[in-house]
């Protein structure tokens, strides 16, 4: 029995004329066959979330590296922050839930180790962008190497999440806006934590219009969302939200994200990766086989590799290379 006829149907009936129904998809590179059960982004959806990629994002640091505490925020409960975020509003708008969700999952599992910190250590070399390589690890090295073959409208989402980007789909606007939303609300939950903030310090218009408390803003972030895109061809907040998120996240970068507390440990971590993207240009035939022997430049498949990377890994690799071994005599 076809089982995803079902969800079809109910695609046909109940979502939004400005959705993304699963019949219309581009479809993938290479074509596979249909599904008794999901539709083809629900496989998308179960595709990133068994990937080695998505696993490692729990290891992977958001703000705060290698924080102590059980209660921070990762590259994983981020994602999963978005997600939520994300499938409240398409729901509420009557997007595609699925591709929301596909998108969402995915959108970062291109970050470097030790996050923007990482990113920024690259860049001083070559190109490098974590959208750019989210896609790459879904289009190229997951499924050792073979890459995940995800639909367009998904692989679409991924790429355009950032700022600077412009997806096709009002679903990928959907996580663009909803990973907004989660990092600027997490990271004050988390800096509020480590004492870098009082609830008090954020400015007091920012704290009239969206609430006092981490759920006031995210709920009144996500009503506007929704009361402002509502049956529409866009996927934004009013004006004066929009304003007032885009003014709240400069003032988390004056006040967190550039914050003594906030970069400690950064020249460490960013010195650390210098280190191995130069040691694996010079020793490019250390890099693991299904990343070496992809068609690509010596400094891309130093970014790729690296991008795979873990917090805690990356740590092993620089120990591994930098630190003398012990040895006994038998």
């Amino acid at each position: 029995m076809d089982y995803s006829r079902y969800i079809l149907d109910f695609e046909d009936k109940y979502l939004s004329e400005y959705a993304m129904h699963v019949a219309d998809t581009a479809g993938r590179r290479t074509p596979i066959p249909p599904c008794p059960m999901r539709t083809e982004y629900q496989r998308d959806r179960d595709r990133v979330i068994h990937c080695k990629a998505f696993r490692r994002l729990k290891h992977k640091t958001q703000v705060f590296l290698s924080p102590e505490g059980d209660h921070y925020r990762t590259r994983l409960t981020h994602t999963l922050e978005v997600s939520q975020i994300a499938r409240t509003i398409a729901r509420a708008l009557r997007l595609n839930e699925d591709l929301t969700e596909a998108i969402s999952l995915a959108h970062d599992l291109g970050h470097t180790p030790y996050g923007h910190a990482g990113e920024r250590a690259l860049n001083e070399y070559t190109r490098f962008a974590h959208n750019e390589q989210s896609l790459r690890i879904v289009d190229e090295l997951e499924y050792d190497g073979k890459g995940m073959n995800l639909t367009f409208e998904v692989r679409d989402g991924i790429v355009n999440h950032t700022s600077k980007g412009n997806a096709k789909t009002l679903e990928g606007h959907v996580v663009a806006w909803s990973d907004r939303i989660a990092y600027i609300n997490h990271d004050i939950d988390d800096a509020v934590r480590g004492g870098v903030l009082k609830e008090s310090d954020i400015p007091a218009v920012y704290r009239e219009l969206f609430g006092e408390h981490n759920g006031q803003r995210i709920n009144s972030m996500i009503l506007d969302i929704i009361n402002n895109s509502y049956l529409k061809n866009f996927v934004e907040p009013s004006p004066l939200y929009k304003e007032h998120i885009n003014g709240l996240r400069t003032f988390m970068f004056e006040r967190v994200y550039n914050s003594p507390v906030a970069k400690a440990e950064e020249g460490k971590a960013v010195r650390m990766i210098k280190f191995l993207y130069e040691y694996f240009l010079d020793n490019v035939g250390f890099i693991p086989a299904e990343i070496r022997l992809k068609e690509s430049s010596p400094e891309q498949k130093v970014c790729d590799y690296i991008s795979t990377m873990s917090d805690q890994y990356a740590v092993r690799v620089f120990e591994d290379i930098t630190v003398p071994k012990g040895w006994s005599i038998l």
